[in-house]
C-alpha cells in the first residue's frame, strides 16, 4: 500500500506483457522512489504473457491519488490496452492520466523519481519522455565523461569539489537522492557539468567510490543548492 503522504503525488503504472517484468520494475523504481504510488499491470488475468484491460484499469485507479497518473507500456498492444482503459474513464479522470511515449525502464525510473519529488503531472510526463532520447545532450556528454571530472564551460558563481566515499558511488539510489535534492532548488546546478536534476544523465556519468566530482552553479543564488548537494555527497548519501 502506498504511504498516505504519497496521495498528493503523481502515480506511475507499469504495463507489460510479463507480470514478472512489471513487478520487477516496480521493485526497481521503489529503490529510488520509496513513497511514490507505483503500480504494476503485467500479464493477463490468469498470469500468461499478454495484457489485461482489468489489470490496467485497476492499476490506474490504485495509482490515482488526485495528482494524476503516468502510464508506461512495453509494446504496442500494451498501449492499445492502456488506451482502451482510458476510454472507460469519465472525462475528469481521463484528463489526469497520460500515456508516456517513453522507454519502460528508463522512462519509468525517471518518472518515478520525479513523482517522488512531488513534481506535477506534466513535469513527470516530461521526465519520462526525456528518457526516450537517451537522456538528451547532457546525458550524451556524461556517458563519455567516464570517471573524470568535467570542467564547466565558464567559471561558476559557486562550486565545491567532493570525493565520493560511499561504496558503490553514484549508483541508482544515491543518484536519485541527489536528483531529488537538486529538484527542490529553482537554480540550475551541475555535477561534473551535467544537469543535477537529470537522473539518467547523473547515472550515465559512471562515478564510483574515490572519484572527485565538482558541484557547481552559475546562478548567483545557487550557493545554498551547491552546498546542500555537496554535503549530501560528503555524507555518503546516508550509506555509511
Amino acid at each position: 500500500m502506498p504511504d498516505p503522504a504519497s496521495a498528493a503525488r503523481v502515480g506511475i503504472v507499469f504495463v507489460s506483457h510479463s507480470r514478472k517484468l512489471a513487478d520487477g520494475l516496480v521493485e526497481l523504481a521503489r529503490q529510488m522512489a520509496p513513497t511514490a504510488r507505483l503500480e504494476a499491470a503485467g500479464g493477463t488475468d490468469d498470469g500468461r504473457i499478454g495484457t489485461s484491460f482489468d489489470l490496467v484499469s485497476s492499476a490506474i485507479q490504485a495509482a490515482e491519488g488526485g495528482a494524476g497518473v503516468v502510464v508506461l507500456c512495453d509494446l504496442g498492444s500494451a498501449i492499445l490496452t492502456a488506451e482502451t482503459a482510458l476510454d472507460f474513464l469519465d472525462d475528469d479522470e481521463r484528463a489526469r492520466v497520460r500515456i508516456a511515449d517513453a522507454p519502460l525502464v528508463e522512462g519509468g525510473v525517471a518518472a518515478s523519481v520525479a513523482a517522488e519529488a512531488g513534481d506535477p503531472l506534466e513535469v513527470v510526463v516530461r521526465a519520462a519522455e526525456t528518457a526516450a532520447g537517451g537522456g538528451g545532450q547532457e546525458q550524451a556528454q556524461g556517458s563519455t565523461a567516464g570517471h573524470a571530472a568535467a570542467a564547466p564551460s565558464a567559471s561558476p558563481a559557486h562550486h565545491r569539489r567532493v570525493t565520493l566515499t560511499n561504496a558503490d558511488g553514484l549508483h541508482a539510489r544515491p543518484a536519485a537522492e541527489l536528483v531529488k535534492l537538486a529538484s527542490t532548488f529553482p537554480q540550475r546546478v551541475t555535477v561534473n557539468a551535467t544537469d543535477a536534476k537529470s537522473l539518467l544523465a547523473i547515472m550515465a556519468l559512471g562515478l564510483v567510490k574515490g572519484d572527485e566530482v565538482e558541484i557547481a552553479s552559475e546562478d548567483p543564488d545557487g550557493g545554498e543548492a551547491v552546498d546542500a548537494i555537496a554535503d549530501l555527497a560528503e555524507s555518503g548519501f546516508g550509506e555509511h
